[in-house]
């Protein structure tokens, strides 16, 4: 699945942390799974570019410093 609707509102998303790949779970404010996707490293910040500011859920990793700060730059909220 990738959108299930065009018009649907992101309102917290999850990142699944992986070596090589990330996958990104985006909700609306009902809790319906409105966004799953796979996607590499390098295509992660390009794709949240296209997500408007929510909160972001991640799991608690040393490497993530830095994406957690290029995530604040943008807007989102990590948690």
């Amino acid at each position: 699945m990738s959108w299930s609707s065009s018009s649907a509102e992101i309102a917290t998303l999850g990142i699944d942390l992986g070596k090589n790949s990330f996958h990104l779970v985006g909700q609306d404010e009902r809790g319906a799974i409105v966004l799953r996707i796979k996607l590499s490293r390098a295509w992660l910040s390009q794709r949240l570019a296209n997500i408007p500011p929510c909160p972001i859920g991640m799991e608690p990793m040393r490497a993530l410093t830095t994406s957690a700060a290029s995530f604040r730059r943008s807007a989102m909220t990590c948690t």
